[in-house]
């Protein structure tokens, strides 16, 4: 399956998760390229959005493989494979200290203006654009359990099925349109694939609307 572009995909999941319509449901995106989608899910389910904080951690050499994820409270997430891509334990605690220090600057840019959506009691939608390790959105739904939301839900447009297999029990649901077994990258599924800027998220939480930002 090919999605036209992000916003394509969040019109096709949120038809999947019309069930929770009126539901006061908490739609949060791990920014950035999920905060537009979260945003039309949020106004077609009629619930709120907000922003769920949670950095990859690189791999030595190679930022764009993940070693694993970290969480806006500082836990932290390891894959099987850390060290056998470099990372020992001084790499760890480096790249530990420097994806919160984005994270700290990332909340104080993007909700300046209000803490965290408290999840607790909600149903809780956690949004990405896809997944390839499933390291960040792992560290999410670790985060928002431990909120104790009434339902946590995993809804992306596309995962390949390894990583659907690793997400198993850490969701009450999981909702994937698409699970391919020749996954490369997550951009392969999409016409078109921009990078979405942190003025564009900005742009979204500021204008978002419904019961998590009144």
């Amino acid at each position: 399956m090919i999605f036209a572009d992000r916003i394509a995909a969040a019109e096709k999941l949120a038809k999947v998760l019309a069930e929770y319509h009126d539901k006061n449901p908490l739609v949060l995106a791990i920014p950035r390229g999920a905060v537009p989608m979260a945003k039309v899910i949020a106004e077609q389910l009629n619930g709120g959005m907000d922003v769920v904080l949670v950095r990859k951690l690189r791999a030595p050499g190679n930022p764009e493989f993940a070693i694993g994820s970290v969480d806006e409270s500082g836990w932290v997430y390891l894959t099987e494979y850390a060290g056998r891509a470099g990372a020992d334990q001084d790499y760890i605690n480096q790249e530990v200290s420097a994806q919160l220090e984005t994270i700290r600057q990332r909340r104080a840019q993007y909700t300046p203006m209000h803490p965290p959506v408290d999840p607790a009691g909600r149903i809780v939608i956690v949004i990405d654009d896809g997944l390839a390790t499933g390291s960040t959105m792992i560290a999410a739904l670790h985060a928002l359990r431990n909120k104790k939301p009434a339902e946590l839900i995993c809804a992306v447009p596309v995962a390949p099925p390894e990583t659907l297999r690793k997400l198993e029990g850490k969701a009450d649901r999981i909702v994937c349109l698409s699970s391919p077994d020749n996954f490369y990258a997550v951009g392969q599924f999409y016409g078109d694939f921009p990078q979405v800027t942190d003025e564009e998220v900005i742009a979204c939480l500021a204008d978002a609307t419904g019961p998590a930002m009144d």
